[in-house]
């Protein structure tokens, strides 16, 4: 078992109690342990970052990139040890975490660009002799917080524009998944990162959430995971002039109409719903078909299901990968059950599986006869878990998709383009695919959702620079 430091104010630390990191395939033994900080730990890494802050926002936008840059081509370099590690805490295919390790390397490559482009704006003035522009500012001190379910590509999301924008960061990866996040922490103190700018603190939540949350030196806090948790935190901050970007829960939807492709469609939901075991903000939840297809979806659909390999993730033969925890895997298992109990049909799976008994799996399940009214239709469940409904015709699928709390991502299978352009229209969600899956939108594409699945900012591409800036306006008489 490995035992790792953790990264504040420049210096890699221990605090002498630990916490164990477990392989989800396999949960008999831990794989690595991580410093479980104490609450005046995470007071020195607010110093630090303090501190930090002070000197990145004074340092140059260009040094900004080189570092960055330099840490993007540590983790290409890294990326088999560390995708091997994403896969060990994680349980994802190392398919997967290979996928995650580069993307988290675009990240930092894509905002270490941005950081040499404009960063204000001339505007007409009408007093004569001014002129007069705009010009963005870091905020501060920012707190992430990072989820288990992909524990490199969300830090690199978060903290990627944070840093290239001149912001300081405490950054608490997930207590299941610390080391992803480490390995990212790693490669920035390996390029050249100055000290404090990025602080790492690992530990129970329950135990240091005081200190973590109520920092008088926070701007801004940036948090994936649960509305349970996300309201929590925005509550917490509420009378406090600091900014929340919540990325939170989804129930996304895919519709597919009668005159769809549907080997084609069957293929991509299956790719949706059932990647990283459904484990995925954008996966894919709920399937609406149109009647006159249902019948033929479903037969389609199903195949694709049984053609899933369930194992480890560290199989190159595996196609769907444990759960992330023995909780995740249990709580999926009962909201199955609740489902069977409200009258669905497990068409497929429903169980965990008996072969892999130290493993967190779960046998990939669709459910039939489901209704608007079971909660299996209306609450996340985050696991892979596929549940179908007909409906009569597009508008019924429309208003089904927006029949939602939340409102993340959703996808239309059709060949009618002016129903497809409705659909974009119609559809209440921050993301709309048409003829693809729900999930795997790029670093330079605005990401987020609406009503209960985020906030007002946005995540990626340019749009994320309005939660990590301020806007200082100047005018100059000559």
């Amino acid at each position: 078992m490995r035992t790792l430091e953790t990264l504040i104010g420049g210096e890699w630390v221990t605090s002498g109690a630990w916490i164990d990191v477990h392989d989800p395939a396999d949960v008999r033994e831990p794989l690595a342990r991580i410093p479980a900080l104490p609450a005046k730990d995470v007071t020195r890494a607010y110093d630090h970052a303090e501190r930090g802050f002070a000197l990145w926002k004074r340092t140059s936008p260009f040094e900004r990139a080189r570092i960055m840059t330099e840490a993007a081509r540590l983790i290409r370099e890294r990326l088999e040890s560390i995708a091997a590690d994403v896969t060990a805490e994680n349980g994802k295919t190392l398919a997967e975490a290979r996928g995650e390790t580069g993307k988290a390397a675009d990240f930092l490559d894509y905002y270490a660009g941005l950081a040499r482009q404009r960063y204000g704006t001339l505007l007409h003035d009408v007093r004569p002799d001014t002129r007069t522009h705009t010009q963005r500012e870091p905020i501060g001190v920012i707190l992430v917080i990072s989820p288990w379910n992909d524990p490199l590509i969300t830090p690199a999301r978060k903290l990627a524009p944070l840093l290239a924008t001149g912001n300081a960061a405490v950054f608490k990866p997930a207590t299941e998944t610390p080391l992803s996040g480490l390995h990212f922490a790693r490669a920035l103190h390996d390029a050249g990162l100055p000290a404090g700018v990025l602080n790492v603190v690992t530990g129970r939540t329950a135990e240091i959430e005081e200190a973590l949350l109520d920092d008088p030196r926070i701007a801004g806090v940036t948090f994936t995971g649960s509305n349970a948790v996300g309201n929590r935190i925005r509550r917490r901050l509420a009378d406090r002039n600091v900014r929340f970007q919540g990325e939170l829960g989804g129930k996304n939807a895919s519709v597919v109409l009668a005159d769809a492709d549907l080997p084609a469609a069957a293929k991509a939901v299956v790719a949706a719903s059932f990647g990283q075991a459904g484990q995925r903000c954008t996966a894919t939840s709920r399937v609406i078909v149109e009647r006159p297809a249902h019948d033929d979806f479903v037969r389609l659909l199903l195949a694709e299901v049984e053609a899933l390999a369930v194992g480890p993730g560290s199989d190159p033969a595996t196609t769907l990968c444990p759960l992330s925890s023995p909780r995740q895997r249990d709580s999926v298992l009962a909201d199955i059950g609740r489902a069977v109990d409200a009258g669905a049909t497990v068409l497929a799976g429903g169980a965990a599986d008996p072969e892999r008994a130290h493993g967190c799996y779960v046998l990939p399940t669709v459910l039939g006869d489901v209704t608007p009214e079971m909660a299996i239709w209306r609450e996340e469940v985050f696991g892979p878990v596929l549940a179908v409904r007909a409906v009569e015709d597009f508008t019924q699928a429309v208003e089904a998709v927006n029949d939602s709390e939340f409102g993340l991502a959703a996808a239309l299978f059709t060949r009618d383009l002016s129903r497809a352009y409705r659909f974009i229209d119609e559809a209440e969600c921050g993301q709309v695919a048409v003829n693809t899956t729900t999930t795997g939108w790029d670093v330079h594409l605005p990401f987020g959702g609406f009503r209960d699945s985020g906030t007002g900012y946005k995540e990626q591409g340019e749009e994320v620079l309005r939660f990590s800036t301020r806007v200082k306006t100047v005018a100059v008489h000559y």
